[in-house]
């Protein structure tokens, strides 16, 4: 507990506060204090976030103002607020967090590089928060916190504490307000720690274009001869799982930055889906499971407390975070060079899209900002057919500018240090089965052991993409989309259906978009 350190020059006077606690500590007042914590069999802190089990997009806002305004792409996903509403709800949250009689602060960075990182404070009233924050974040040193000084960003976590739903603009009782100018965060109404990471990621998307840096949603490794491949992917591709590559050295699993310099890491650890999760599938991140990481929602047995993994009765958003050094093999400090290779991950549930194939930086800024991947029929109540989910630059809902800005920084970025992009699909087969897990590790194998170098290629007339013939350890059957359908007609039929939704989903880019870019689109009238 830090005893000098004090909030009162935010206008909290709480004055028991516990700053960079240390894991025990935060363990003991988490499972005294907090409903629904327990240890699990092997050390790891069960937590309970409540009503709220996933991230609440339709309630977050970002403050208009006449200094940042014009850069905002404003829409369904940047949703404005003005300043008094912003400073009632900055208000409403801290009249909470001066009820508690003690709180949690975590004084950390945003980012390995330090020529780009960002001071970030986290003023909670959760032991789960400051921990997860603690995981999430680049901890200081002792030195580090001592002169630690003024943060760059503070987020005001009263999650517990509801938005009041007759304020002005206030959707539901969550609220995730950011001031750019105050540089502050206030959150009301949630209490899925994830809020605050997503947070912090949103204010470096805004921050790093303005230094002619790529934020990216992505997960990025690095090989024995220092090689980097970063890969893109949404949730369910593949992205997390892929980049735990046991001959490879991880950078991070979610959040990373290519600069002049080269790549890194903004999180201190990572934020993997526990769903389904074994250690036959997954054995890093099963293993980083233990004392010190987070386990949200999951189900556990009362009397064992082993975790049943397949249970999803709170949440299919079951989430362990960890500190990345938790992970055996890793790049520490989480910097490296540039990029070698892009890959972006997609689970086509339509059984269209190949398996791998290679991209122009033209097509890989198409593919970037149309951020695809699809639902399989079954997988949510309802959906009865392939369901497409496009999210711009894989991470729309983090986005701030308009998203050619990212897509002509990747373009850029790809030219000038020669990058090789790669579109991976994880999902269907024409035979109706998903891809194999171990046939899309030997694909990216043979992207970082150079094995398509000396390979024949087929244009795909319709998308444009090179796809190789064949691959080391891989069926060359599968290789061709075409080739795993019996009924050719339907295959056809499924292939124009999804050119239509690429090129129907692209309308609302085209108006600020590089005509290159747009140009590298699907094609509906070539022969499929």
């Amino acid at each position: 507990m830090s005893t000098a350190f004090s909030l009162k020059k935010y206008g909290i006077d709480t004055e028991k506060i516990y700053r960079n606690s240390s894991v025990p500590v935060l363990y003991e007042l988490g499972l005294r204090l907090e409903k629904g914590t327990a240890i699990s069999d092997v050390g790891a802190l069960m937590t309970y976030s409540g009503e709220k089990t996933g991230r609440s997009p339709k309630d977050k806002r970002i403050v208009r103002h006449p200094d940042s305004e014009k850069n905002i792409d404003w829409g369904k996903i940047n949703m404005g607020l003005d300043e008094h509403t912003f400073m009632v709800n900055h208000e409403r949250a801290l009249d909470y967090l001066n009820t508690r009689d003690h709180l949690f602060v975590v004084d950390a960075f945003a980012g390995w590089d330090p020529n780009y990182r960002i001071k970030t404070r986290i003023v909670c009233t959760r032991a789960y928060h400051a921990l997860f924050m603690q995981n999430m974040l680049i901890m200081p040193t002792k030195e580090e916190l001592a002169n630690f000084g003024e943060p760059d960003y503070v987020i005001f976590n009263a999650g517990q504490f509801p938005a009041n739903r007759y304020t002005s603009e206030m959707t539901s009782k969550t609220s995730v307000d950011l001031n750019l100018e105050r540089k502050e965060i206030v959150i009301l109404g949630s209490e899925y720690a994830g809020e605050m990471k997503k947070g912090i990621f949103s204010v470096m998307n805004y921050l790093m274009p303005l230094q002619g840096v790529l934020p990216m949603h992505c997960s990025a490794n690095v090989g024995e001869k220092d090689d980097v491949t970063i890969l893109f992917g949404l949730s369910g591709t593949g992205k997390t799982t892929l980049s735990a590559d046991p001959k490879r050295r991880l950078i991070g699993d979610d959040e990373h930055c290519w600069t002049e310099q080269g790549t890194f890491n903004i999180e201190g650890g990572c934020y993997a889906k526990a769903i389904d999760l074994t250690p036959e599938n997954e054995p890093d991140i099963f293993n980083a499971i233990r004392f010190g990481t987070v386990l949200e929602n999951v189900v556990y047995d009362k009397d064992s407390r082993k975790v049943d993994y397949t249970d999803t009765s709170i949440t299919e958003n079951t989430r362990a975070s960890y500190p990345i050094n938790f992970i055996d093999n890793v790049q520490i400090p989480c910097v490296a060079g540039h990029p070698e290779n892009v890959i972006f991950l997609t689970c086509d549930a339509f059984g269209v899209l190949p398996p791998v194939s290679k991209l122009t930086p033209e097509q890989a800024s198409y593919h970037f900002i149309s951020g695809y991947t699809a639902k399989m029929a079954g997988t949510e109540m309802g959906i009865t057919e392939p369901t497409p989910n496009f999210s711009a630059c894989f991470g729309a809902a983090f986005m701030m500018w308009h998203p050619n800005k990212y897509a002509e920084l990747l373009a850029e970025k790809i030219k000038t240090h020669k990058a090789n992009a790669w579109l991976i699909n994880t999902g269907w087969t024409g035979s109706g089965s998903r891809m194999k897990l171990k046939y899309t590790r030997a694909m990216v194998d043979a992207i970082h052991n150079h094995s398509f170098d000396n390979v024949e290629f087929v244009t795909d007339e319709a998308f444009g993409f090179q796809i190789p013939t064949s691959c080391p350890n891989v069926p060359s059957e599968v290789l061709i989309p075409r080739n795993t359908w019996e009924d050719k007609e339907k295959y056809e039929a499924t292939k124009l259906k999804l050119i239509k939704l690429f090129n129907e989903n692209f309308k609302k880019f085209e108006a600020n978009t590089n005509p290159e870019i747009i140009a590298a689109g699907p094609k509906e009238g070539v022969a499929l």
